[in-house]
């Protein structure tokens, strides 16, 4: 009997080198009977699977056709990187009050109504804000300077740096229906861009945003940090990602008086090409991306759920079930095994993230 072929597939935009050189390294790699491949869509129905087992997905967060299709494909037992319903949810705000929860210092931050009304929406549909949102005493809990961004999303878009009020006042009508963050800007010394996949790999790496795009990885400050600083990090890269459950995401890190502050850490999509991240950091992606997808592939069971869910969500339902009525946690046990609250692996405990080693 042939030896049935699980696939990995990538699910990509205009990127060019890395998903190439993932699924070469995969096809180097993997056992038998696990192979790589650009995803191929020919046909997308209710309830079918996809045939792949796993698919990392760089592209869904700008193409919505990508991300029904893959929650379909999520569904029928494809392990999904990142988990699509949680990417879905998730937005910056909600981020930086997650951390503030799991020890991660974040900069001040305040959420601010967009400028113009969401589509069929008028001032009647803003009776509990309007009269009582306080826009310039909200905004002096942060003070000046401070940078405007959009709650939910990414690439440096919508991006304003504020000195002062009159800088707000003259920005804001520029937003139009975004809803935007105030945030308080942190004058760093140092500031670091680390990996995490798989939610145990991590990949610390010097960064100076400030510099044009291709220019942003740089060597000037590594090895000055102290190992202390770098232990820092990573475990804070680890606590936000396990809370979060991403498996493929960065986490930004700017250091103020010894201190990192976790700046930007909702990029499940970051950047992997190899003419930006450098020939280093990008050898490093792929090796991990790679040994992740045949893992998971190596579990892959047709119709069995294969997600991975944060610290966040996986208490959320514990608690949900521990107040239940001892007669609703009986009906819930006599459901049928398929339709049991998906047994989600858990997550590396605290001392054996810490084991892995800072590279």
């Amino acid at each position: 009997m042939a030896t049935e072929i699980k696939k990995i597939g990538i699910l990509y935009g205009k990127e060019n080198t890395f998903p190439q050189a993932f699924v070469e390294e995969v096809n180097k790699v993997a056992p038998k009977g696990i192979m790589a491949e650009a995803v191929q869509i020919d046909r997308v129905a209710q309830g079918e699977p996809s045939g792949y087992a796993v698919i990392i997905d760089r592209i869904s967060q700008d193409v919505p056709f990508y991300k029904a299709y893959l929650k379909n494909a999520a569904l029928l037992g494809t392990s999904v990187i990142n988990n699509p319903f949680w990417w879905s949810a998730d937005e910056k705000f909600f981020n930086n009050a997650l951390a503030t929860r799991v020890g991660v210092p974040v900069p001040k931050t305040i959420l601010l109504p967009s400028h113009v009304f969401p589509p069929d929406t008028n001032e009647n549909s803003f009776r509990n804000l309007f009269g009582h949102f306080k826009w310039e005493a909200n905004m002096e809990t942060v003070g000046f300077p401070a940078y405007m961004k959009p709650h939910s999303g990414g690439g440096w878009k919508s991006v304003y740096k504020l000195n002062h009020l009159g800088d707000f006042y003259a920005k804001h009508p520029q937003t139009g229906q975004l809803v935007m963050l105030f945030q308080e800007s942190i004058d760093f010394t140092d500031y670091y861009r680390c990996y995490c996949l798989d939610r145990k790999y991590v990949k610390i790496m010097a960064y100076e945003p400030r510099n044009p795009h291709h220019l942003r990885y740089v060597n000037e400050n590594e090895g000055q940090a102290n190992k202390k600083l770098m232990e820092t990090i990573k475990d804070y890269v680890l606590r936000l990602n396990h809370a979060l459950g991403y498996d493929f995401n960065t986490v930004e890190f700017a250091v103020r008086d010894g201190i990192p502050y976790a700046i930007d850490f909702c990029n499940p999509a970051p950047d992997a090409d190899v003419h930006s991240v450098g020939q280093e950091n990008f050898e490093w992606v792929v090796e991990n991306a790679a040994k992740m997808a045949i893992d998971r592939a190596k579990t892959y069971q047709e119709g069995k759920p294969n997600l991975t869910w944060g610290t966040f969500v996986q208490n959320s339902v514990a608690g949900v079930a521990e107040s239940m009525p001892a007669a609703e946690k009986k009906t819930v046990a006599k459901k049928p095994a398929a339709e049991k609250k998906v047994a989600e692996k858990k997550p590396a405990t605290a001392k054996k993230a810490k084991a892995t080693d800072v590279k």
